[in-house]
């Protein structure tokens, strides 16, 4: 029991019993006073935990929902078929269907509540929860601040607070690789912040009860119905499982890559030598890795070579070649 509700129960129920004790100085008066004081106060204190958990909607869902009902059955009690059955078995039918509308009217009042959107009522913009949470990751990544600078990012930002203390510590870590991350994406953060192309916003939002960045980080999208921005392999899945949707900054820069046909000519560095016999390996600008036949030999050179085929991967698109000109 929180502090606040034990000294409630104190104040209220000493108060009550006192004033019954000096008033009456009947023993048994002031122990009924102490007693009924007592159940009232506790009920009292596990409504408020009880609705604290509740969701405001649902909540007036239901009051509404109960009102309709009420309404309802006190329309029914105006009709009169005593006519047709006795007196008896139609105030027990009527007390029955009151009770069930009721009931029904509860039930449904939550059910709808649940999905009862103010802000469409109202006529405000869905843009204004149009939100995007950053995971540590993708802040660290850095990219998402080339992202933002094109405009493609639409809606708000959101930074949780959470995320600020896990980037801060790895800020401060003793490991030299980390402490630099750790400070660049404090940086990106600053920097997104400075640019007016998107709105950013940190918010306290916690859930204390639970430990992993991850956790807290579906548990956020989930109350504000937002979208995660991730690079995080694990994260994604996760996310996947509970319905919430994931944009993958990594998976983005795969569908930007430009695309090379069978046939086409590409200018590559060979750098070393592959897998397989005799194959070496370069790779284009943005990264991705074209397998030379042949190439082992061309090792430091820089050629000219066809494509043959394309592999796409989970790991991103691989290009096989094969050195121009090469048997003429």
């Amino acid at each position: 029991m929180p502090i606040i509700h034990f000294l409630f129960y104190i104040f209220f129920v000493g108060s009550i019993t006192l004033l019954y004790h000096f008033t009456y100085h009947n023993n048994i008066k002031t122990f009924f006073a102490f007693l009924i004081s007592s159940l009232a106060t506790l009920l009292a204190i596990f409504s408020i935990e009880f609705l604290k958990k509740i969701d405001l909607k649902k909540l007036l869902g239901g009051l509404i929902g109960a009102f309709l009902g009420l309404i309802i059955g006190k329309l029914i009690t105006k009709s009169d078929y005593t006519f047709i059955i006795d007196q008896k078995i139609y105030n027990y039918v009527i007390a029955f269907a009151q009770i069930l509308i009721f009931y029904v009217g509860i039930h449904i009042g939550i059910k709808k509540g649940g999905e009862f959107n103010l802000k469409s009522f109202l006529g405000k913009s869905e843009e204004e929860k149009n939100y995007k949470i950053l995971d540590t990751s993708v802040i660290i990544d850095g990219r998402i601040a080339e992202i933002c600078d094109t405009g493609f990012i639409e809606g708000t930002l959101l930074i949780p607070q959470f995320v600020l203390i896990e980037l801060q510590h790895i800020a401060d870590s003793h490991d030299h690789l980390k402490r630099v991350r750790g400070r660049r994406g404090l940086d990106i953060i600053k920097r997104i912040q400075m640019q007016s192309k998107v709105n950013v916003e940190i918010t306290d939002i916690d859930f204390p009860k639970v430990k992993e960045v991850d956790s807290k980080l579906i548990l956020l999208a989930q109350k504000l119905n937002a979208k995660i921005i991730t690079n995080d392999f694990n994260l994604l899945k996760l996310a996947e499982v509970q319905g919430i949707e994931v944009l993958n900054i990594n998976a983005l820069a795969t569908a930007l890559r430009p695309i090379a046909l069978p046939g086409e000519t590409l200018t590559i560095t060979i750098i070393k030598e592959g897998k397989e016999e005799r194959q070496g390996i370069g790779y284009l600008d943005d990264g991705t890795m074209v397998v030379v036949e042949n190439g082992i030999d061309r090792i430091g050179e820089k050629l000219d070579v066809v494509v043959t085929s394309i592999l796409q991967t989970t790991a991103g698109r691989m290009i096989f070649a094969k050195i121009k000109n090469e048997n003429k």
